[in-house]
């Protein structure tokens, strides 16, 4: 278990560490309104994960129970997806943009939960996201299979909350060092790029 568990953690961290459109509104939502704000945001952010993880867990665990092949060939699509991610990477610019702009007005704690849990639960890249990276860090896939992705969910959930939590408390010197360290973005890039392709090396291994 501890086996499967580890690695999932550490991929998962490096992941959230990633810019992406979530930790930088996080980020904004820190510099522009406080810390309360960007801690408030993340918490809505988080609560989707329960949403993705609902669905990857009911529906992947019925074809699990269906046939081994079946479960492989998601492994494989899923290996295949990551690829695909780090190839986009690849070719993005490494720049990270964090726009102070009309979107992050400052809005009541309550508008700022929904709009971070709307924002996980409707991105479909999420969800897609969320399909091709859990199941292959499931340590008994003839066990129970709800069971494990919750945990996974959990873990993933957790160790989001803290990190973007962190970002919204430390967004003054966080957006100050991207100021002064321009070129930190292509660091990040390869990083997210070293993820992907890791990510779905272990899974098809």
């Amino acid at each position: 278990m501890l086996e499967q568990l580890i690695p999932f953690l550490t991929a998962s961290m490096l992941l959230t560490i990633s810019p992406g459109p979530d930790i930088i509104y996080v980020l904004v939502q820190g510099m522009t309104n406080g810390k309360k704000f960007g801690v408030i945001t993340t918490l809505g952010l988080v609560s989707g994960i329960i949403v993705h993880t609902s669905l990857v867990a009911f529906g992947i665990s019925a074809i699990i129970k269906q046939s081994e092949v079946l479960f492989l060939i998601i492994k494989m699509i899923g290996a295949t997806y990551l690829i695909y991610l780090a190839y986009m990477v690849y070719k993005s610019h490494p720049q990270i943009n964090v726009d102070l702009d009309d979107t992050v007005q400052k809005k009541d704690l309550w508008s700022l939960y929904k709009r971070g849990f709307l924002m996980n639960v409707l991105n479909p890249k999420v969800a897609i996201f969320f399909l091709a990276f859990f199941p292959g860090f499931l340590w008994e896939p003839q066990g129970d299979t709800v069971y494990q992705f919750y945990l996974l969910g959990f873990l993933f959930m957790l160790q989001a909350f803290v990190i973007f939590s962190s970002v919204a408390i430390l967004a003054g010197k966080i957006s100050r060092y991207l100021q002064s360290h321009p070129h930190s973005g292509l660091i990040f890039k390869w990083l997210q790029i070293f993820v992907f392709v890791g990510i779905a090396i272990y899974i098809l291994l």
